[in-house]
């Protein structure tokens, strides 16, 4: 019999700066007690800043705007995909040490074992970025 795997988990937050703490809770929250050490801290930090990305960005800046997140395991890691109204794709920033913003999808490519950039199908776009079960990028 094959291995039936976890339902994915989902969220939708306001498109509004307190989300991303609750985003961030809600994500390491969601993981099994045993992973927390883990990939707790780095799954935090992936959340906020892929919710801060999908707010300041991705947003028509309507008070109806929703930032979704799904969590779920596969093929040993654990994926993260944040989805926004916007059609703008994200991009890397190249930042001087001077700058106070910028660093975010660096941070994302830092730690995450991959990660990518899917338009959805209706309206939107997703950046979705996976951790390893077995440490490391």
């Amino acid at each position: 019999m094959p291995e039936i795997p976890l339902v994915p988990v989902r969220w939708r937050f306001p498109a509004h700066p307190a989300s991303v703490g609750r985003a961030r809770h809600a994500v390491a929250e969601s993981l099994p007690y045993v992973l927390r050490p883990l990939l707790g801290d780095d799954l935090r930090l992936l959340a906020s800043e892929l919710v801060t990305n999908a707010i300041r960005h991705g947003g028509g800046g309507e008070d109806e705007d929703l930032i979704e997140l799904v969590l779920w395991p596969a093929d040993g890691h654990y994926w993260l995909a944040v989805s926004d109204p916007g059609s703008g794709e994200p991009a890397m920033a190249h930042p001087d040490t001077d700058s106070e913003s910028g660093r975010g999808l660096i941070l994302v490519d830092r730690l995450a074992a991959a990660w990518t950039v899917r338009p959805r199908p209706t309206c939107g776009t997703s950046v979705i970025a996976g951790l390893s079960l077995h440490g490391g990028g």
